[in-house]
């Protein structure tokens, strides 16, 4: 009998602690909002692929919104039977994030002769990864609409070209561009860059910060930007 008891308590340790830690995932301190630029996406090495609606529109499209930890660390992939992703809790929200929240992956050649990019897995990816995390907040369609919603109150392209930034594969001041997104929305911007095909350093991603209340347009000053990885100057390519 001695012997039971002892396997039998360590089992319900263990299971408390592993619902411990599920709740522990599922809580942070504020979001990522992050932002892309097609035309880099597009502009290296990899190259991309565009959906089978076509190309999307020269404009900022989303990449994701990503739960994080006021340390810089982030929670991940807190997925579970009761949070799985539901395609058919999109169908009201696919003609807004065809436009908005589109994918550029290309598709493995060993799984598929296709040549179009997967809106539904990038979304699907994003949910499992970030959204699930946040799953206690936003359960998944609102998680996408609140998304979606921030990208239309915020519209960066228009804030750049304001202030004569234009995609048109000259390099601009990246400080210079921090300085006219803070103008705009009153918040500091972090900015990220990756290379094109020819090692040239280009704008990429723009990041602002959401409270985790997810309340309406709640933006903030963020605790922590995300790593600067860009020279003084960068381009923006055309797309």
């Amino acid at each position: 009998m001695k012997m039971a008891n002892s396997s039998i308590i360590p089992i319900k340790f263990l299971i408390l602690v592993g619902l411990a830690n599920i709740c522990v995932s599922q809580d942070f301190d504020f979001f990522y909002f992050v932002q892309q630029w097609p035309g880099s996406s597009c502009d290296t090495k990899q190259g991309c692929c565009f959906p089978q609606t076509g190309k999307p529109a020269s404009n900022f499209t989303v990449h994701g919104l990503w739960p994080n930890f006021n340390n810089g660390s982030f929670p991940s992939n807190c997925k579970s039977v009761e949070n799985s992703f539901d395609e058919s809790k999109m169908s009201d929200i696919v003609p807004r994030a065809e436009t908005s929240w589109a994918a550029f992956s290309c598709p493995s050649k060993k799984k598929t002769n296709s040549t179009n990019s997967d809106n539904m897995k990038l979304w699907k990816h994003e949910w499992d990864k970030h959204g699930t995390c946040s799953h206690s907040v936003l359960h998944q369609h609102a998680y996408f609409d609140f998304t979606l919603n921030l990208k239309d109150h915020i519209d960066l392209l228009q804030i750049l070209l304001n202030n004569g930034i234009k995609p048109d594969g000259k390099n601009y001041s990246v400080e210079k561009i921090r300085q006219v997104i803070k103008e705009a929305t009153g918040f500091e911007a972090g900015i990220r860059c990756n290379t094109d095909a020819s090692g040239n350093s280009q704008l990429n991603e723009i990041v602002l910060c959401v409270d985790k209340s997810a309340a309406s347009r709640s933006f903030i000053e963020c605790p922590i930007l995300p790593d600067a990885n860009c020279p003084d100057n960068v381009e923006f390519p055309i797309f």
